[in-house]
């Protein structure tokens, strides 16, 4: 047993631990029912709850906003004071937060930029790029330009949301794609595209992480989570789904004639460590 909050325990099962936005979540759960008024969460805290990815250290913290004139404090929770509107709430699993649209500007004005953009990019997806192959520009147009309207009623964080808003895109398919796009964003490449389409055998559509059409090579984020869990292998076996990413590399690497670099979390650490990664494939920025 964990104790979240004095008084509120969760069993902790030790071959399934929560990730880190499941963390979040409970404590969230916990406050809310140990809190004489309901708590309004926000920042991270509402990105979790809306289920966006959030790269936070294992804080016992949450975030909550409340109106100015609210005093008081209370251990493991941060306060941030403000004003949001009833439209700018929602009300799930028993506690209030702020809506996707607020929590996206509140992200985006106050965390890292790598932390904003995995946020940001899995708040895009379902908005304009549902599926591979699929990119909505006037959706995240519209998406972007109401969520830069919520951050520039702050005082603060308004160029920092602008930044984290125009790199954002729902075509990262994971938070790896989020950070891989950052990297190679630091290495100098600027022609980055997601997501790219490329005709396969009998019919069939493959998709490719990135396009770096600068260096005329495909690069390609290697998360362990589609080889590890179950659920994601179709009922495939592990050398079943190993064979078919090679057949896969295979194709695209012999119709194309390009390159093809695939890179895990390790070689993210640093632009410098995924630029040692992409060297050993003979691929530079132009």
């Amino acid at each position: 047993m964990v104790r979240i909050r004095p008084g509120i325990y969760v069993r902790k099962d030790p071959a399934h631990p929560p990730s880190p936005e499941e963390w979040i979540v409970l404590r969230a759960r916990a406050l809310a029912r140990t809190s004489a008024e309901s708590p309004l969460f926000s920042h991270l805290t509402a990105a979790a709850l809306h289920g966006l990815p959030v790269r936070a250290p294992n804080s016992p913290k949450v975030h909550i906003t409340l109106p100015p004139e609210r005093p008081g404090a209370q251990s493991f929770v941060v306060r941030h004071r403000g004003e949001v509107p009833a439209e700018q709430q929602v009300e799930r699993y028993g506690v209030r937060f702020t809506s996707i649209e607020r929590t996206m500007a509140d992200v985006a004005r106050t965390a890292s930029f790598d932390t904003a953009v995995c946020s940001l990019d899995a708040a895009f997806r379902p908005v304009t790029a549902p599926e591979p192959g699929v990119n909505d520009v006037a959706a995240a147009a519209e998406l972007r330009a109401k969520v830069l309207e919520i951050a520039s009623r702050s005082a603060h964080g308004r160029a920092r949301a602008l930044r984290a808003l125009t790199f954002a895109d729902g075509r990262a398919q994971l938070p790896g794609e989020s950070i891989s796009r950052i990297r190679l964003a630091e290495l100098g490449f600027t022609r980055i595209d997601l997501q790219v389409h490329v005709a396969g055998p009998s019919g069939r559509d493959y998709f490719v992480d990135f396009g770096l059409d600068e260096a005329n090579a495909w690069g390609e984020f290697d998360g362990e989570q589609k080889y590890r869990d179950e659920s994601l292998r179709s009922g495939l076996t592990l050398d079943d789904v190993m064979l078919r990413e090679k057949q896969r590399e295979d194709w695209i690497r012999g119709t194309t004639q390009r390159p093809f670099a695939r890179w895990k979390w390790a070689h993210l650490r640093s632009a410098e460590t995924l630029a040692q990664r992409l060297v050993s494939f003979g691929i530079r920025p132009r």
